[in-house]
């Protein structure tokens, strides 16, 4: 079966307090960190996989180009994994659970969608103006854990088999498929059972021992039936995490007090279980994967979810002190010393964790779309920038991208080449036909997506977490979810805005230049006679995020574009079965470096190949004063406001909230940006000097964790290119202390 850990150096007598096993883990972590840095490391969230060289799996393909499409091949392969895969245990944890690699990732480059349904016509839209369409883009949507909670692994196989005498032939592909996947995974948790009962006989120490013979009796107990305990349901958790993760790398967790409570506190009553321990088992749970959770935020009835674990999980974060990906959920309600006690968290330990979304915002823009308030509500955090209602939606949230930037280049070369007339508002006529195009065109891939996925990667994991899919035996894409919101993000949109300001300015108003000379200089790069003087004039118009500036304006008109040609996409697709709802988003993800690798010289002063903005954030330098204020209400006056995000990417400099009056105004400021119609907050509390000498040698600081994004991860896993993008972003805040 391969190498499996177990960790027994420690004396029989040696006893360890909860923290010791949380400081000795979160050593293990590190160090396993290192290792996957040194392996290649990741642009991407901590997953929580390990580094080995024991356990390989060769691809069983069922294509010519060595790839695996629809159910069978999906399944097979999956299911042959698991029965090989060795069992990762380590005798201080609580929980086992770790895997080494995803399937989806053992495909041939270049074969991740099924050849039989390509869409050639599309893909040269898409080339011309750099979408990445979300044609075979796995998960991105939510499963409901508790589905698994109420039936356990026996109950949801018996329903498979049930509902499989119930349909005819053509439904039995998706169910042998489905049936097969969850025995495998029944198998599999109860051979790790075994073989972590027989490891503890040979633990010398008598605590560790113990530890392993309760973690394997807790497995042979879920392997089949529902858990009954808290420290059952976490464990059923991190099994369902490593399950998905290896088929397609999985997904969120979501709302954790709604999810954990209710074992909470009837052990608690019960007497079998107190906060001591309930605080090491959350930490391991964080420990085991950096899942999206939810905290807090307001229940169906308006009242304040926080209760006294969503204080413990806070707790657990803070001594486990890793990339986690916690989001607390705002609105009016809060439970106040909560909040506060996430700040002093955020400034205290600087890893750019909990994150804010505002309840007000999702939940008003959400019901925009038609939804009512219940499951507007029910939506929670789920990834980088999105939202979804854990087991009803299929949303491929965060997967869809148009480049708004090579929009406007686009449209930029089209107005150079005719004759007549040439200005801002020319341009804008042009741009607005070119961004129609690219996204009725990202529509149609979607809908594309949506008829063939099924054929390429079946989502056989997160099908069974969806209420009544299972009853319709077909795949999620099919018509298996209750509700198809697809979120399309516009990337970009700094560059663009301040493209269209930097010509309004410099050539209509002021008369500078003529757009014939601006052309040279972008073809030069800024590079020719008087180029970078022309470059910093530019780059110094009045720009996007410096406060009802011209790059606000026309920052404002893109984002009421985009979000009008998103919408519509609505009507053209009304007629498919699914009901199609696209929701409009400004977003980037770690695509910055990509969508700008592409892009020439732009009129903003920004040189060739180089990044475009983040998200919905300015480019930096946007105001010599660097006004956080001025910033946050230009992304605010952005949003789409139809339930996805455009978040406030912030970096902070950690002497702002270096006492009791600091983590005050700091508290006031969020709350502040929270209500003014922003929907979510990233903050990275960076020290930019300790920055630079991570970035110099990221080997000396193998436990710093930075919020690149909507994601947080070790500094040192990330490429030179991405740590890049962080220290940019925070020599743009605070230039001086990089000096």
């Amino acid at each position: 079966m391969g190498k499996i850990k177990f960790i027994n150096e420690y004396p029989a007598d040696r006893v360890f307090s909860y923290d010791e096993r949380i400081a000795l883990l979160r050593t293990r972590k590190v160090e396993q960190t290192a290792e996957k840095a040194a392996a290649g490391g990741a642009d991407e969230d901590d997953y929580g996989i390990v580094v080995q060289d024991e356990f390989k799996y060769t691809l069983k393909p069922n294509h010519p180009n060595g790839s695996i499409y629809g159910y069978k091949a999906w399944s097979e392969n999956y299911c042959s994994i698991l029965q090989q895969h060795p069992i990762y245990v380590d005798a201080l944890d609580a929980f086992s659970a770790k895997g080494f690699f995803f399937l989806e990732r053992l495909r041939p480059v270049g074969t991740k969608w099924n050849p039989d349904y390509s869409y050639p016509d599309l893909q040269a839209i898409f080339d011309r103006y750099q979408v990445i369409s979300g044609i075979d883009n796995c998960h991105h949507f939510t499963p409901d854990i508790q589905i698994g909670f109420e039936k356990g692994w026996d109950g949801i196989l018996s329903e498979l088999k049930e509902e499989r005498a119930k349909h005819d032939e053509s439904h039995h592909e998706f169910y042998d498929a489905e049936i097969a996947v969850v025995e495998n995974i029944i198998a599999f948790i109860r051979r790790a059972g075994e073989e972590i009962i027989a490891l503890s006989k040979a633990e010398r120490n008598f605590q560790l021992s113990e530890n392993l013979r309760t973690m394997g009796e807790i497995d042979l107990r879920i392997a089949e039936a529902p858990p009954a305990t808290f420290r059952e349901a976490v464990q059923w958790c991190c099994w369902f995490s490593m399950i998905s993760r290896t088929y397609n790398r999985g997904s969120a967790g979501g709302q954790l007090e709604d999810l954990l409570n209710p074992f909470y506190e009837r052990d608690i009553a019960a007497g079998i279980l107190n906060d001591e321990e309930a605080v090491f088992y959350l930490a391991c749970l964080f420990l085991q994967d950096s899942r999206y959770w939810q905290l807090s935020g307001p229940d169906e009835n308006d009242n304040d979810r926080t209760c006294h674990l969503s204080y413990l999980a806070l707790e657990a974060a803070d001594k486990l002190n890793i990339a986690t990906n916690l989001t607390i959920r705002y609105h009016d309600k809060i439970d106040q010393k909560f909040f506060r006690k996430s700040v002093e968290l955020l400034f205290k330990n600087k890893q750019g964790w909990p994150r804010y979304s505002s309840d007000k915002a999702l939940m008003d823009g959400f019901m925009r779309c038609g939804y009512p308030k219940e499951l507007a509500r029910r939506r929670v955090a789920a990834g980088c920038h999105w939202m979804c209602i854990p087991g009803m939606e299929y949303t491929m949230n965060d997967t869809i991208k148009v480049n708004l930037a090579m929009v406007f280049e686009v449209a930029w070369n089209e107005m150079m080449a005719l004759d007549g007339e040439k200005s801002a508002e020319t341009l804008w006529t042009i741009y607005a036909k070119h961004l129609k195009i690219a996204v009725d065109a990202t529509g149609r891939g979607v809908m594309h997506h949506l008829n063939y996925q099924t054929k390429s990667q079946p989502e056989l994991i997160l099908n069974l977490m969806q209420h009544g899919l299972v009853k319709k035996g077909v795949n999620i894409t099919d018509g298996g979810a209750n509700y198809y919101n697809i979120c399309v993000d516009g990337a970009g949109i700094a560059v663009a805005a301040d493209s269209f300001a930097a010509v309004e300015q410099r050539i209509d108003r002021e008369k500078r230049m003529s757009y014939v000379q601006l052309q040279q200089h972008l073809d030069e790069n800024y590079s020719g006679v008087d180029g970078e003087r022309v470059r910093q004039m530019m780059l110094h118009s009045e720009r996007y995020g410096g406060g009802d500036s011209l790059g606000d304006k026309w920052a404002v008109r893109i984002s009421k574009l985009w979000t009008e040609l998103v919408r519509d996409l609505v009507n053209q697709h009304a007629g498919d079965y699914r009901r199609v709802n696209f929701i409009p988003g400004l977003f980037s993800w770690s695509n910055t470096i990509l969508l700008g690798s592409l892009l020439k010289a732009t009129p903003n002063g920004r040189k060739a190949g180089e990044p475009i903005n983040h998200g919905a954030n300015p480019n930096g330098g946007f105001r010599a004063d660097g006004s956080v204020t001025a910033m946050c209400n230009s992304i605010a006056a952005v949003q789409p406001g139809f339930g996805n995000t455009a978040p406030v990417q912030l970096e902070v400099d950690p002497q702002i909230a270096n006492d009791e009056e600091g983590v005050d105004k700091m508290c006031a400021m969020i709350k502040g940006i929270m209500n003014s119609g922003n929907t979510l907050l990233n903050i990275n509390i960076i020290d930019a000097k300790r920055i630079l000498e991570a970035d110099s040698d990221p080997s000396k600081f193998p436990d710093l964790v930075v919020r690149v994004t909507g994601f947080t991860a070790f500094f040192a896993m990330l490429s030179a290119k991405f740590r890049k993008l962080v220290v940019d972003r925070v020599k743009s805040v605070n230039p001086g202390a990089c000096r």
